[in-house]
């Protein structure tokens, strides 16, 4: 995730319309208006310590989860609260595709992790087996789609400290690019159990060696996305960092391409395109990776359009390993968290994504035209024709969607845009121009299956200087993170409009710790010593509208308080923004790409870079998860979490 803190030029007067919006919030609700809805600041607020399977408080906030409170702790071993089981269904090494063959990370070898799963795993998609089969009332048989962000070298290699990732061999470096892109595992639930299985011969391993990805939309074949590889301009060997994603109506998975400029490196003033590169931090002292010494398309001296081909969205079917992936430009070049898409009452198709850096901004797409069930031709080309909006934040409790279409307002020849495809390209710079405004870090970006109104989780800004609190981003210095809930014309009402040039927004939670007053977190008032939250990132709805949050604050060597996981919530009623803790990682790790199978019975989540504290190596590492056996090194995998009783999640 990113870390990188660059401050923009801000709107002068937010600050200061921001204490109007407040009173003017104050006025028309009043204070009880708050107390009521449970929402507290914690400097007010008589935050209890409630006993760990407290579901509900003696002032009647009362929680529909009823599972037992899991206890806020970090330890080498993952946690789930009483009544559920959490099994590793499959781990960074394993074969899902061929003959089996046993892991071994003293001989990691390019060739077996082509047919094997792939580092750090994020997000996370289900698709049923057979193709079109209802699964709703028993899911037991589909294909799970698991992203694969990023590596560390130091926990995949003897030998290896946190300083020599920029220092490795050409073999260590394709094991690397391997090991990125994406898995498609087929699974099956036998005996209660989910395991990896192949009776459909559909998994498959997506990387950066994928060749022969075609771009669409309006950057496709743009003069500023042609190599010497590549003269047209419409294909790209590779995606890379993807992170979180989505699903389409007809079927396709939708993969975030987020930060693709560690990859890169060279000198600015050789490309021409150096305002464009710095915009997206895409120079030499953010990179991580060293592929540049070995493979000249990293390397912008040689190829100084290359990284225009990263930070796209990238479409697949996961049924159809013949048909090409896509990078559909319509959605923007930026560091997508992810693409939530949802079908409007009209038709159209509407694909929320944030960037996930400190200030940049919050996305909606637009289709054109409209979703046809069975015309699979004509869906997929939904994603290439439509308008990409950015959002602004009024202090009144409004937001407007600001379309970023070519000759619009400041998006012109005047300010370097030639055509649609240079708006796109440059994303970011065009959504300055047009007084986007700017977030604490934009990644998962949820919709309601029941309300329609839309989660926006933003993660953390600690670099949020005080002078730049706005009515959206209220916090200096914002290591907590926060959650936004927009509300579309028509939400709750049947009829969701999410075209609409106007929302209107409130702030759903302050993360951070209540019964610290300093932190200025804000919950339900029945929220718990094991309930709050830190850095909310990826969310999940279950079919019955609760909010699943995991968390990315990070565990360090010695943090043995804090784990990430998973917590729940209501949205609704009086468990509104009362979360509970439900699911622990283990040391060092990050929970991830939380996805239910359509029957609500399974809830599969990814447990990013367990081990990644500061001093942890292959050699001595703080946590051997998941084996828990000498030599083996910590091993991102992906768990499935159930009911002992075989019940619907979250009853």
């Amino acid at each position: 995730m990113s870390k990188e803190f660059e401050f923009k030029k801000w709107s002068p007067s937010l600050h200061e319309i921001n204490q109007v919006r407040i009173s003017r919030r104050a006025a028309l609700k009043g204070i009880a208006g708050a107390a009521a809805a449970g929402l507290i600041p914690a400097a007010s607020a008589k935050a209890r310590q409630s006993s760990p399977g407290a579901a509900s408080n003696p002032e009647g906030f009362i929680s529909t989860l009823t599972f037992p409170e899991l206890e806020r702790k970090v330890d080498a071993d993952h946690h789930v609260a009483k009544g559920y089981r959490a099994d590793v269904v499959v781990r960074w090494g394993d074969t899902i595709q061929g003959k089996p063959r046993p892991f071994d990370p003293a001989n990691l070898d390019v060739r077996d992790q082509s047919h094997q799963f792939g580092y750090n795993c994020d997000f996370i998609a289900f698709f049923p087996l057979p193709q079109g089969s209802d699964q709703t009332e028993d899911t037991n048989h589909g294909l799970l789609c698991v992203n694969h962000e990023y590596t560390n070298p130091y926990l995949m290699w003897s030998g290896l400290t946190h300083q020599d990732r920029l220092n490795l061999s050409k073999i260590q470096c394709d094991y690397e690019m391997t090991a990125h892109g994406h898995s498609v595992v087929e699974v099956k639930k036998l005996n209660g159990k989910w395991t990896v299985a192949q009776d459909y011969g559909l998994s498959r391993r997506i990387s950066v060696f994928t060749p022969q990805i075609q771009v669409s939309g309006p950057a496709g074949g743009h003069r500023r996305l042609r190599t010497g590889g590549d003269p047209t301009g419409m294909i790209v060997n590779g995606t890379l960092n993807n992170c979180a994603g989505g699903v389409t109506p007809w079927g396709t998975i939708l993969i975030a391409e987020e930060n693709f400029n560690k990859y890169f490196t060279g000198d600015l003033a050789k490309t021409g395109e150096s305002q464009n590169f710095r915009r997206y931090n895409i120079l030499p002292e953010y990179r991580e990776y060293c592929w540049w010494k070995y493979y000249d398309q990293f390397n912008f001296d040689i190829e100084p359009h290359e990284p225009n081909r990263f930070g796209w969205m990238v479409e697949f079917d996961p049924y159809e390993p013949e048909v090409p992936l896509v990078k559909r430009t319509a959605l923007g070049r930026l560091k997508h968290e992810g693409a939530t898409v949802a079908l409007n009452h009209d038709g159209r198709i509407v694909v929320y994504t944030g960037d996930d850096e400190a200030n940049e901004y919050m996305y909606r797409y637009v289709s054109k035209n409209t979703y046809v069930p069975g015309d699979i031709g004509r869906n997929r080309l939904l994603l290439d024709e439509g308008v990409l909006y950015v959002g602004k934040f009024e202090a009144d409790g409004t937001m407007r969607w600001l379309p970023l279409v070519w000759n619009n307002g400041p998006l012109n020849n005047d300010n370097g845009f030639v055509d649609q495809g240079d708006v796109l390209i440059e994303t970011r710079r065009s959504a300055d121009l047009m007084g986007a405004t700017p977030l604490d870090r934009t990644e998962e970006v949820e919709v309601s299956p029941v309300t329609g109104r839309v989660y926006a989780m933003l993660t953390e800004n600690a670099g949020r200087t005080p002078e730049r609190v706005d009515a959206v981003n209220p916090r200096a210095h914002n290591k907590y993170g926060h959650v936004v809930e927009l509300i579309p014309p028509g939400a709750g009402a049947g009829k969701v409009d999410h075209t609409a040039e106007t929302y209107e927004w409130n702030i759903f939670l302050k993360a951070g710790d209540p019964f610290d007053s300093a932190q200025g977190a804000e919950y339900n008032a029945g929220v718990t010593k094991n309930g709050w939250i830190a850095c909310p990132d990826n969310a999940v709805f279950d079919r019955k509208g609760r909010l699943w949050i995991c968390t990315d604050h990070g565990t360090t060597d010695g943090d043995t308080t804090n784990p990430d996981g998973i917590w729940a919530t209501d949205t609704v009623g009086g468990g509104k923004a009362l979360t509970r803790m439900f699911y622990a990682g283990p040391i060092g790790s990050e929970l991830t790409g939380p996805c239910f199978t359509p029957d609500n019975r399974t809830l599969f989540a990814s447990v990013q870079h367990p081990g990644e504290t500061h001093h942890s190596t292959f050699d001595s590492p703080s946590t051997r998860w998941p084996d828990f056996k000498d030599g083996m090194p910590p091993r991102p995998s992906v768990v499935a979490i159930q009911k002992e009783d075989g019940g619907e999640f979250g009853s």
